[in-house]
């Protein structure tokens, strides 16, 4: 008999994960496995626990208790970009950062980092903005522009925190479009929304209720 392909192993891993924040409990005993080739989108109300959430799966903010594992590199784009406008950094310097994870902060670019800066930046339809100051940007292109920085990197695990949020029309079908393409490469994307046309475009479903995860689906 032929066997059966052995299934990859989640690109991210939570078990009885728990958040403990400024005197209360943010995430409450969170079991979740981030599937490789599929958008995750996390929602729920306004302080539910989402984006710290999507904090521990980035590994960038540790659980007050139980385990995260992940085997998968990672690419965080936050809402907000903690970039002064008074810097003196085009986009194409924004994007380029994402490439450090394959080159190493501060060395020389080569070509195939080159290569993968100019994709996400095409990708992204912000070619033309990349001698562009990045504070002089608007905030679509700014959401677009922290995207592309993501995509630098060909990371296989790409997580968005309220990517689309006060975007136009045209900034966000872009970034979902971009969403959708990366799971089909085989990427694992967890995007925080409460947009109806990102959660329209998830492969899974995850709700949480202050900090408890209440419900999940497969779409």
């Amino acid at each position: 008999m032929p066997c059966s392909p052995t299934p990859s192993p989640p690109a991210a891993r939570l078990r009885a994960v728990h958040v403990h924040l400024a005197g209360r409990d943010v995430v409450r005993d969170v079991d979740l496995d981030v599937g490789r080739g599929a958008v995750t989108v996390i929602t729920g109300p306004n302080g539910a626990g989402k984006s710290t959430l999507l904090e521990v799966i980035a590994g960038t903010r540790q659980p007050s208790a139980g385990t995260r594992t992940a085997t998968a590199a990672v690419a965080f784009v936050p809402q907000r970009a903690a970039v002064s406008d008074r810097l003196p950094v085009t986009v194409r310097d924004v994007v380029t950062v994402g490439a450090w994870g394959r080159t190493g902060p501060w060395r020389r670019i080569g070509a195939d980092a080159r290569a993968a800066i100019d994709d996400a930046l095409d990708r992204l339809r912000i070619t033309d903005l990349s001698r562009q100051p990045f504070g002089s940007l608007s905030g679509g292109q700014r959401q677009r522009t922290l995207l592309a920085q993501g995509l630098a990197g060909r990371a296989d695990l790409l997580l968005l925190d309220e990517p689309t949020t006060g975007l136009d029309a045209d900034s966000a079908d872009r970034i979902r479009a971009v969403m959708r393409a990366e799971a089909d490469r085989g990427a694992a994307v967890v995007c925080v929304s409460h947009d109806p046309a990102v959660i329209a475009a998830a492969d899974h479903l995850v709700r949480l209720e202050e900090g408890r995860m209440v419900a999940t689906a497969s779409v």
